[in-house]
């Protein structure tokens, strides 16, 4: 079963079920402030959908991959980042999808 969660019309998240409710908060925020940039930017954004896979364990700790697809006027752009900081991991890919509609 894939679980999403939608924060409002446009916005989607699936793969977070394992995260802490704290984290959740700070990973809501992220994604919710950069929609909002995405939104006032282009007035033709249409969806945005982060999903998370954690890989393996590993001695030091997790490693997240994180994916984002933004849809502006009916384009489709992505972008996807690996990194033990799920927070890092997150903003760097929010931040090549702002870089790619600009």
């Amino acid at each position: 079963m894939e679980d999403s969660v939608s924060l409002g019309g446009n916005i989607e998240l699936s793969g977070f079920r394992d995260i802490d409710p704290g984290s959740m908060v700070i990973l809501k925020k992220i994604v919710g402030n950069f929609a909002k940039k995405f939104s006032d930017q282009n007035e033709d954004f249409q969806k945005l959908h982060v999903t998370m896979k954690p890989l393996h364990e590993r001695e030091k700790g997790e490693i997240y991959e994180i994916h984002g697809r933004l849809m502006v006027n009916g384009s489709s752009f992505s972008a996807e980042m690996v990194d033990r900081n799920l927070f890092y991991c997150l903003d760097k890919v929010m931040k090549k999808l702002e870089s790619e509609i600009e």
